[in-house]
């Protein structure tokens, strides 16, 4: 295991995250990875401690993801589904996590439809000075840090399998295509990938990637670094120049729950503009890489043929990094209590 150091309590945005917190997540998950390679994949890492995964919003690979994660790290999980809960009899969401802290809970991964509620969590976890640290495992259309992490990693590792680091990518240029508008998938990759030094294409149409995208979410940048730190960040509203010379190509669902308006003629005509097929990725590099966060709309964001051809697609080796990604940060965030911690 990577020896560093992790001050970090709780996981809640990329928005400050280090270059040094980047690699240090990213060499721990390729150490995970070995692990899980191996005949017995368990380590006795987090034993006794109390995973718990409060998800208010349904989720497969995210949810599924990070209860195999903390089994491997021989935790102890509980599971949370907001529909068989007291939630129903009026209970607040903070009356649910402090019952989840009087059971022992020593991790707490939050998904909510809502913006910021792991971040009032972490905040009432504090404000009562207990030792618990909050993850947030997507909110709203604001952040999912583990996703861009395990995409970081997917991209890093498919360049240095024994030595993923962030520099990797410096000037890649990177096309993230589809509902950006909405995605919170897409605002956290733009943290990660912006800081490796990226060249970071966002192509939409204009409903789903509004002018002012750019200046909006470049405000929140937190990171000690940012008055020299160079994120390139581009905008397109065609398809073609987001695609030209390419590395790496992320598509994204277009979240039709989350849209509140009719913002798309037609799926079938979003497919015809903004659909990644072979044809199109003939703009890209020749060894160009597709990925996508999930869950797919087959024949929308990307052609079936496509989605299923190794030769092209990552979506399954990104399903697999996240297993390690999330038991990195599971690891760091439960080995690392006391702060300032060094990990070996």
């Amino acid at each position: 295991m990577p020896t560093t150091t992790w001050n970090r309590h709780h996981v809640l945005s990329l928005a400050d995250f280090t270059t040094a917190e980047y690699d240090t997540v990213l060499q721990i998950a390729a150490s995970f990875q070995e692990v899980l390679s191996r005949r017995t994949k368990k380590v006795p890492s987090l034993q006794g401690q109390v995973v718990a995964n409060l998800f208010f919003e349904p989720s497969t690979r995210t949810r599924s993801s990070f209860e195999l994660a903390a089994k491997r790290l021989s935790a102890d999980t509980l599971n949370f589904a907001a529909a068989s809960s007291s939630m129903t009899k009026g209970e607040t969401i903070l009356d649910t996590a402090k019952t989840y802290l009087a059971m022992g809970t020593d991790i707490m991964v939050i998904r909510h439809k809502e913006a910021g509620v792991p971040n009032a969590i972490a905040q009432e976890m504090d404000r009562l000075g207990v030792r618990v640290s909050i993850l947030n495992a997507g909110d709203g259309q604001h952040e999912h840090p583990s996703q861009a992490l395990l995409d970081l990693f997917t991209v890093c590792t498919l360049i240095d399998r024994s030595n993923p680091r962030l520099e990797l990518l410096k000037d890649k240029k990177i096309a993230i295509v589809g509902d950006i508008l909405h995605s919170r998938v897409a605002r956290s990759n733009i943290w990660s990938l912006t800081a490796s030094g990226a060249q970071v294409h966002l192509a939409a149409p204009p409903t789903l990637l509004p002018k002012l995208f750019a200046d909006f979410v470049l405000e929140e940048d937190k990171t000690p670094s940012s008055s020299t730190l160079n994120r390139q960040l581009f905008l397109h509203w065609d398809l073609e120049s987001a695609l030209q010379d390419a590395d790496i190509v992320m598509t994204l669902r277009l979240q039709k729950e989350r849209m509140t308006a009719h913002l798309l003629p037609s799926l079938r005509e979003y497919h015809q503009t903004f659909g990644i097929t072979r044809q199109k990725l003939q703009l890209c590099k020749p060894n160009v890489k597709v990925l996508h966060p999930g869950p797919v709309n087959r024949g929308v964001e990307i052609s079936s043929d496509l989605m299923d051809d190794p030769e092209f697609s990552l979506i399954q080796s990104q399903v697999t990094s996240g297993i390690a990604i999330r038991m990195a940060l599971l690891y760091l965030l439960g080995s690392g209590k006391d702060s300032g911690i060094a990990i070996k």
